[in-house]
């Protein structure tokens, strides 16, 4: 998989700056975990945009194109697009620009709002995602360093995160017998 260059430091930056936290202002495990948190996601975006750079996709396309693979009808409302992809509308319409200009979706009017916009993939788009989602998954999203318990894990720690901060009530989270609790 391509990837950015390894830095190839002799220290961990981030261990070496929770350290100095620690002597500055005091304990260091929230600033530690978010700038490792920060740190992952860089390192993993730049992983996926390198798969995906063959098929003229960032990640945050691919993203928005899966969306409309596992929509009934192939196509969406842009504001539904921004709203499960937790984006600005900015953000969703340049998106979708970018993936009309590659011929991998359309735009076609709503026709429940006179005013509103439709995304829908086509035969192009549901080709590409077939393939890119076979590169992903066989690079394991980049993540192949983990087991299955301990991506699990991951993800049940950062959903608690996820409704703390009001993505979604914890009330709708499902119970998992493999697990013996909610997830």
């Amino acid at each position: 998989m391509s990837q950015q260059k390894p830095l190839n430091l002799s220290f961990d930056p981030i261990d070496r700056a929770a350290e100095s936290w620690r002597a500055h202002f005091g304990p260091s495990a929230a600033m530690a975990a978010v700038t490792s948190v920060m740190r992952a996601h860089q390192i993993l975006l730049s992983q996926l945009d390198s798969l995906l750079k063959p098929y003229d996709l960032t990640f945050a396309r691919y993203e928005a194109l899966v969306l409309l693979t596992f929509s009934k009808t192939g196509a969406l409302p842009l504001s539904k697009i921004g709203e499960r992809l937790m984006v600005h509308p900015t953000s969703v319409t340049n998106t979708v620009d970018r993936l009309e200009k590659s011929g991998f979706v359309r735009r076609l009017p709503n026709p429940r709002d006179g005013r509103g916009v439709l995304a829908e993939i086509t035969g192009a788009g549901e080709d590409v995602v077939r393939r890119a989602t076979a590169d992903l998954m066989a690079a394991e999203f980049g993540l192949t360093m983990y087991a299955e318990d301990e991506l699990q894990h991951m993800f049940d720690q950062l959903r608690t995160l996820r409704v703390a901060a009001g993505d979604f009530p914890a009330s709708v989270m499902r119970q998992d017998e493999g697990h013996g609790g909610l997830l």
